[in-house]
């Protein structure tokens, strides 16, 4: 067998059939004709001195050495698309991967305030779900993403911190109609839960002091901090939101503040994106729009209460 890499159409070709099954399918996605298929497979089989598909009536099927060839073809052409994507990028727009609540609460005011003052830069955003927000720059086809962590990222990506994770309880309007809230009160209420595990709720009552006198047992659980903010403005609950994120609606009498005390959760919001990629310039006037624009929001007037200010519940 010889040591040279076999024809890189002849690999495409086995690539679409291995996929479809089929050679007339693979030809149809290829834009080439069947015979053209069966030849790019037979170059194969030449080059390695083996069958790559075996025939069952009318079914066809990968040999064993197919079998093996195929996960290797498919991550090297996944690696080629993804190199080519990177250099399309700089004459496109930025792809953009955030967290969905960002996205909806903060991101997407901001993201069309910077289109229109900055004309030709543009920015795909992409919001998805994540318990703990990651992205993938070698796997997902993404250019830059906003996610919410400690600061520490790889080495080789560019990080702009954009503003800290500030956790109050939220509720609808008329929760201050009876004035300020007590511990026994918020001990009798509905607590609303944004995570699965309870964090936020967890991280503000221990730097409260407050996690021996309320109980997290029961109360509705949501998966993302959107749904527990809308669940909490609708009146079944006080759950845990982001200052940052809820001051807009506390702003516009759309949510209320029962508590206010905003607790550090010690995790922030971040601007990230792979050094080596190109459209490094854009992404940084994208990065000062962003730390701009967290500047000069008017949050509420609440107590600030980072890790050291802790309570020992006394």
């Amino acid at each position: 067998m010889s040591n040279r890499l076999p024809p890189l159409y002849a690999l495409r070709a086995f690539e679409a059939a291995a996929r479809h099954s089929s050679f007339t399918r693979a030809a149809d996605e290829l834009n080439i004709t069947q015979s053209a298929v069966s030849r790019h497979i037979r170059t194969l089989e030449e080059h390695f001195a083996c069958r790559l598909f075996v025939r069952n009536g009318r079914s066809l099927q990968l040999s064993e050495a197919a079998r093996l060839l195929l996960p290797g073809v498919r991550e090297g052409f996944a690696a080629l698309e993804r190199a080519c994507g990177t250099l399309r990028s700089e004459e496109g727009v930025l792809r953009m991967k955030a967290p969905s609540t960002l996205t909806m609460r903060w991101l997407l005011a901001r993201l069309s305030r910077f289109r229109h003052l900055q004309p030709g830069n543009e920015v795909q955003l992409t919001s998805a779900w994540m318990d703990v927000d990651h992205v993938d720059f070698n796997q997902e086809p993404f250019d830059c993403a906003v996610l919410l962590g400690d600061g520490h990222f790889p080495p080789d990506w560019a990080v702009s911190r954009l503003f800290p994770e500030l956790l109050v309880p939220v509720g609808a309007p008329e929760l201050l109609e009876e004035g300020p809230w007590t511990v026994e009160r918020l001990v009798a209420c509905e607590l609303l839960h944004p995570t699965p595990d309870k964090r936020d709720w967890r991280t503000w009552l221990a730097r409260m002091g407050l996690s021996e006198q309320v109980s997290l047992k029961g109360g509705q659980v949501f998966d993302t901090l959107e749904l527990g903010m809308i669940a909490a403005a609708r009146g079944y609950g006080v759950s845990m939101g982001d200052l940052l994120m809820v001051a807009e609606d506390v702003a516009q009498g759309r949510l209320s503040l029962p508590w206010p005390a905003a607790v550090a959760s010690g995790l922030d919001y971040y601007l990230v994106w792979p050094r080596t990629r190109p459209g490094g310039e854009r992404l940084r006037r994208l990065s000062d729009f962003l730390q701009g624009e967290a500047r000069a929001m008017r949050l509420p007037e609440v107590e600030m209460l980072q890790a050291n200010d802790v309570s020992s519940g006394e």
